[in-house]
């Protein structure tokens, strides 16, 4: 029987009081290109390919709204849907409900994330913007979540991600749907909210030009760069205008989940790598400031 599988997260919707100011990040800043503005003021933008990676939405309060993984089109919606009632989850079909989204499956993980999962998704075929920073994609989210452990579980079980990692015992949870390290990180906590969102940039040199853009325009690095333990990326950190806390990072690690290892590098400390327990954050060393918040 097939099984419910994404393959990748498409996108982020953001809730934010102030729609032109975040706009203007991820536009200006970031180097995301705008696509549309739909009839209740949310706007769409896109890193170059897909209709949308990144969704602003006006709220009355700050957040994330939800996140759009991409099916791997085994199955359809619709079988999709009998799949997650015969465990007990559910579920609704939205069509013509989004720009870019022809349909899409809706629910909510156990930590209160709303998803959407779809199976195509416009082209916007727009290219890569021509200023700012310029990342490659969008890479992962972590979360604190509520009812972290059964979180964990759902998307295991039943989203088929694999579990790569974790920091401290059960504090940080890393899994992944694709050989990216992680596309989520799940954290212990007694509530669910946004911890970062990750893009990935090209090389070390990458960040070296992404750090100055950001302070010339504001934008203070309040860690790194650095190397993770868990995923071993080299990372920064900084604050979008709405406070999101953003990840910048290159170099993760690869997974094989046919072998359960991850490829070979020379930063390795241990060879083959496997997914562990890690007891840090930083394999250099270097403090993890309270700016980012706990993990």
């Amino acid at each position: 029987m097939s099984k419910v599988k994404p393959f990748k997260l498409g996108f982020v919707d953001f809730a934010t009081k102030d729609v032109g100011k975040l706009k203007n990040y991820y536009t200006e800043i970031m180097g995301y290109k705008f696509v549309e503005q739909d009839n209740e003021g949310k706007v769409y933008l896109s890193n170059g390919l897909d209709h949308h990676n990144i969704v602003i939405s006006p709220c009355e309060n700050n957040g994330v709204q939800s996140y759009g993984y991409q099916l791997d089109g085994q199955m359809s919606l619709e079988d999709v849907q009998k799949q997650l009632k015969a465990q007990g989850i559910d579920s609704s079909i939205k069509r013509d409900a989004k720009p870019g989204l022809s349909e899409f499956l809706e629910l909510t993980d156990p930590a209160g994330n709303l998803l959407q999962l779809y199976l195509k998704m416009d082209e916007a075929a727009i290219g890569f913007g021509s200023s700012g920073i310029l990342p490659f994609k969008l890479g992962h989210v972590a979360f604190h979540a509520e009812n972290y452990a059964k979180t964990i579980d759902f998307y295991q079980e039943v989203l088929g991600f694999h579990f790569t990692d974790m920091i401290g015992p059960n504090l940080a949870n890393f899994l992944t749907c694709n050989a990216d390290h992680h596309v989520i990180n799940i954290v212990k906590s007694n509530q669910t909210k946004l911890h970062h969102i990750a893009f990935q940039l090209k090389d070390a040199s990458h960040h070296i030009t992404s750090a100055d853009y950001l302070v010339k325009n504001g934008y203070p690095i309040l860690w790194g760069p650095s190397r993770h333990t868990a995923g071993h990326n080299i990372a920064s950190y900084h604050h979008d205008p709405d406070k999101n806390l953003i990840e910048l990072y290159t170099d993760m690690d690869i997974y094989i989940p046919e072998l359960n290892i991850f490829e070979p590098r020379p930063w390795h400390k241990e060879l083959p790598q496997k997914p562990k327990q890690w007891n840090s954050v930083s394999s250099w060393e270097t403090e993890f400031t309270n700016n980012l918040g706990a993990l």
